[in-house]
């Protein structure tokens, strides 16, 4: 069986493909082949996860009229001509969404080819519901995003957000991977451990606002933190940053920060959500307020409704409000235990499964 998948952008768009991708070839043999910009961070990642990877001509598509509005989709048509030999011979083609994924979904639609689209977020993306109209499936991380679909929703089901075999570890091997992270991170195995993620590429602001936390945390010895702050922010943190306090721009070893935290501050973003979730880690989520059509807000009250998170709102955080709300998590362990099953009965560590049963039924 030979799979096309489509889309990329940033690592959290790149992992679940790739965790979709290594499903399909150790458990059933598949041959695939992704398409992405040669901009995103797919050009990169796939190669080096040892799939074979087509870049083509993508722009984003922004929502205000502009000259980049009018160029982006003829782009992506013009790019379709380079998709269409790369889906003909294909059993079924996955969109994964984002812009990089609409000359490969289109091409798939015009060739005729099985077409599954997967959505992370809580609110579908332009390119997913274009797309709908043509698919034989719809695989959703968070519920909220079935009746979004309208009249496609009847395709739509639950599979959850494929996550890295080295993330799934963590829920059963936590205290072998958190010994190895005190000794890798110098970290106190008997002090309670916050982290701090923003994703991949880091949240300014998030950041700008840890700063003031961690400045009242220098002479505090009974926590302790990991702050992924991406690699364009260290300094941001970095100056603030106590002796306690783990401050790195990319950690290639999530689960090792995964194992080690006991409470998590993160950006509401799909993969992220994802990935706390099936470690069971307690979350306070701070969603990127200009997200497109504000999706890590949905992302958040989703999981907010689970029990599985906190919600605090960027327009009115302060640095003393968030301070407040980290001590009263790492103090109050029924809280945290609550939350923690919470989260773990929301995740889905069997997504790549899913997703995969949805893509071997329409090839």
């Amino acid at each position: 069986m030979r799979v096309v998948i489509a889309g990329g952008g940033t690592a959290g768009h790149v992992f679940p493909a790739v965790a979709l991708a290594e499903h399909l070839r150790s458990a059933h043999g598949a041959a695939v082949a992704f398409v992405g910009s040669a901009r995103g961070q797919e050009a990169r990642l796939v190669p080096a996860a040892g799939f074979e990877f087509h870049a083509v001509a993508a722009e984003p598509m922004p929502r205000k009229l502009s000259a980049q509005a009018v160029r982006a989709p003829l782009t992506a048509l013009s790019s379709v001509r380079t998709c269409r030999p790369l889906v003909a011979d294909a059993d079924v083609v996955v969109g994964m969404g984002g812009y990089a994924s609409l000359s490969a979904v289109l091409a798939a639609r015009w060739s005729r080819r099985p077409l599954v689209l997967h959505e992370q977020n809580a609110v579908p993306g332009l390119v997913n519901r274009i797309a709908s109209r043509g698919a034989a499936a719809i695989g959703v991380g968070f519920a909220d995003a079935i009746a979004r679909f309208g009249s496609r929703s009847g395709r739509a089901v639950v599979t959850g957000n494929p996550v890295r075999s080295s993330i799934l570890r963590v829920a059963e091997e936590r205290d072998a991977l958190e010994k190895e992270a005190c000794a890798e991170l110098d970290l106190d195995g008997d002090v309670p451990t916050l982290l701090v993620t923003g994703g991949s590429q880091g949240a300014l602001a998030l950041d700008r606002l840890l700063a003031d936390v961690l400045a009242g945390w220098s002479g505090r010895d009974d926590v302790q933190a990991i702050v992924l702050a991406g690699p364009g922010h260290l300094g941001e943190v970095g100056s603030a940053s106590s002796p306690r306090v783990r401050v790195v721009g990319f950690l290639e070893r999530m689960e090792l920060a995964y194992a080690a935290a006991d409470v998590a501050v993160a950006r509401a973003g799909a993969s992220t959500t994802a990935e706390l979730t099936v470690c069971g880690l307690p979350m306070i989520l701070v969603p990127y307020p200009h997200a497109t059509e504000d999706h890590q807000r949905a992302n958040a009250r989703e999981l907010e409704r689970a029990g599985a998170a906190r919600v605090l709102e960027q327009s009115t955080l302060t640095a003393p409000a968030l301070a407040s709300a980290i001590d009263a998590l790492l103090a109050d362990r029924v809280a945290r235990d609550r939350m923690s099953d919470a989260a773990l009965a929301w995740g889905r560590p069997d997504a790549a499964e899913r997703l995969a049963a949805l893509v071997l039924e329409a090839a």
